[in-house]
């Protein structure tokens, strides 16, 4: 598993001991995402910096304009509410996964649903929400967010057992508990399971009922996001069409 330093940026990989780490939940914006090979990039930006956090000024002054990705500013802002709760890894499907590698690309989608299980906290960004309401507000955006439309999205909401809901400034809105009212209407999900109860406790007919609305770019991502939500693993057929550039746009 690909972990990434949240002060330095850099990306390493741990075999038998995973430590402890927070992870990131969010919609894709396609080429403004900022992959793996792009973190390589800035590999040596963290030498720079006399021991500080990186910020997205480091990145904009040492990248040329035309590497600079929005993207950046989502890892970087990751990477601050993780350091700030004391984690120093963080994991972000965009640049932690080497797409480029079809073995590594498909041990992720298996392994996916185990990443967000065992994470300490989720950090979930919506970029089209605005915390100018509470989510519970009728004047707020939150329910109409197109992360809640995402295939992908389902097990990032279902996996992990604490979510801190971020709008698009950083700023904290709220918890899966705190607005598990909300999302349960919004997502046709038990509230029980939003607290905790095991998915395994569910049937095949209320599983497909969360997934039946829910999109993918690829016909075929409609299977692969569901693996972990039902326990199963498969080697998905990469390099036609289906997920060999796995984004959830």
């Amino acid at each position: 598993m690909c972990l990434l330093n949240t002060k330095t940026l850099r990306v390493q990989e741990f075999f038998t001991y995973i430590p402890c780490y927070a992870i990131l939940s969010h919609t894709w914006e396609g080429a403004e995402e900022v992959t793996f090979q792009d973190i390589q990039n800035i590999t040596t930006l963290a030498d720079t910096c006399d021991g500080r956090q990186l910020t997205f000024d480091d990145i904009r002054a040492h990248l040329p304009p035309v590497q600079l990705k929005k993207g950046y500013t989502k890892v970087v802002q990751a990477c601050v509410c993780a350091w700030s709760s004391t984690f120093e890894w963080i994991w972000i499907d965009s640049c932690c996964i080497n797409k480029e590698s079809s073995a590594e690309l498909s041990e992720a989608i298996n392994s996916m649903y185990q990443y967000y299980e065992n994470t300490i906290v989720c950090y979930v960004y919506l970029f089209d929400v605005s915390a100018k309401y509470h989510p519970k507000n009728p004047e707020s955006d939150f329910k109409d967010s197109k992360w809640f439309t995402r295939g992908w999205t389902l097990q990032e909401l279902l996996a992990p057992e604490f979510i801190v809901f971020f709008d698009k400034d950083w700023t904290k809105i709220g918890t899966r508990w705190s607005l598990r009212d909300l999302i349960s209407l919004v997502n046709t999900i038990p509230i029980n399971l939003l607290e905790g109860r095991p998915i395994d406790k569910c049937s095949v007919a209320q599983k497909m009922l969360w997934a039946v609305y829910r999109q993918t770019t690829r016909p075929e991502d409609k299977a692969y996001c569901l693996m972990g939500i039902f326990g199963v693993s498969m080697s998905p057929i990469l390099g036609k069409g289906a997920t060999a550039s796995h984004g959830k746009l």
